[in-house]
């Protein structure tokens, strides 16, 4: 069963060919633009890699970058093909390759809808590996003789000040951790060896936050330390005073950022997608019209174009058999090959 068969005067075939040719060539920018923003959103990930547990949230740009560059070569095909669809002698040369472009095309194709899809999905992913990725980074803080944890004080400063928040959940994280190295401690000071004391694990806790945790439009001085001790500041109420620290935990802030750029990335890829398989339909109806003018002698004759010529299951399988043979051959051709005992 024929699926969406359309008639194609000679006049319509060649303003479709015309038209897609154009679209071609706006696919192609497209998949410039697509691999652009993959860039993009590689390079964001990566400025923040140092605070991430795993790198599986880059699976989104990874496959935008694939699937850009894939375009690219796509529509380059298309606007030749659509320039020799407009002379029925130059056209033919195309058949034997039209099919295996067509699979490798619908491909990736799909593979830009799984990119769209993740980008809007990868939230979860996102979130747990900022939480554990914060929360080495804040344990990690006051390690800056440690080798590969040098400049770890550096970019939790920075990231608190460039995102305005404070600690992983909110800024008690901090109050969890020892974030003052020891040899910044004077342990002959009563008041460090009574803090190290009652803590069981010997660490040097305090209610206090770094720096770069205070909020500069406070009209009030910062203040970092005793956060929780009402009498250790004049006209301070820890319940009920607006603390001049950020309030807003970094996994918070972060996953919004990225989930910010990631759906409007995603948006505008799915907005390529469309345009992709636009242009494949297309070019579809292109090919199947233009084959019931090869080897006819008039090239002006209505013609009849259809998307698919059997249902889509059964296309589907014809692409996918010849796949299939192709690896079972392959993984019998290795089995029997090497290793196999000598005949005596």
């Amino acid at each position: 069963m024929v699926v969406m068969k359309m008639k194609f005067p000679f006049q319509k075939r060649v303003k479709l060919a015309q038209g897609l040719w154009l679209l071609s060539w706006c696919a192609t920018v497209a998949g410039a633009i697509t691999f652009t923003l993959g860039c993009i959103l590689k390079t964001e990930l990566r400025r923040r890699a140092e605070v991430m547990d795993n790198s599986d949230i880059h699976v989104v740009p990874n496959t935008l970058m694939i699937v850009g560059l894939a375009s690219l070569g796509i529509n380059y095909f298309s606007s030749k093909i659509c320039q020799d669809a407009l002379d029925a002698g130059r056209f033919p040369r195309w058949k034997k390759m039209l099919k295996p472009y067509f699979a490798v095309s619908c491909f990736f194709t799909v593979l830009m809808l799984l990119a769209v899809i993740m980008s809007f999905a990868m939230k979860g992913s996102l979130e747990s590996s900022l939480k554990v990725g914060l929360r080495n980074g804040i344990r990690f803080y006051k390690d800056t003789d440690t080798p590969g944890r040098c400049f770890q004080k550096q970019n939790i400063d920075r990231l608190q000040m460039d995102f305005q928040c404070c600690g992983n959940n909110d800024f008690r994280d901090w109050f969890e951790v020892q974030w003052i190295s020891n040899r910044y401690l004077d342990f002959s000071s009563k008041e460090v060896k009574d803090r190290i004391k009652s803590n069981v694990d010997g660490r040097y806790l305090l209610d206090g936050v770094p720096f770069s945790c205070c909020n500069p439009s406070s009209p009030r001085p910062c203040i970092q330390f005793h956060l929780t001790n009402n009498s250790a500041h004049y006209n301070y109420d820890y319940q009920t005073e607006e603390l001049n620290i950020y309030l807003r935990g970094c996994r918070e802030a972060l996953v919004h950022y990225y989930m910010g750029l990631m759906n409007a990335i995603g948006a505008g890829v799915l907005s390529v997608f469309l345009l992709q398989a636009s242009v494949l339909v297309s070019l579809r109806f292109l090919q199947t019209s233009m084959e019931a003018v090869a080897g006819n002698e008039n090239t002006e004759i209505e013609t009849e174009g259809y998307l698919l010529e059997k249902p889509l299951k059964e296309t589907i399988m014809e692409y996918v058999e010849p796949v299939m043979k192709f690896f079972l051959l392959t993984n019998q051709v290795e089995e029997g090959t090497p290793g196999a005992p000598a005949s005596t």
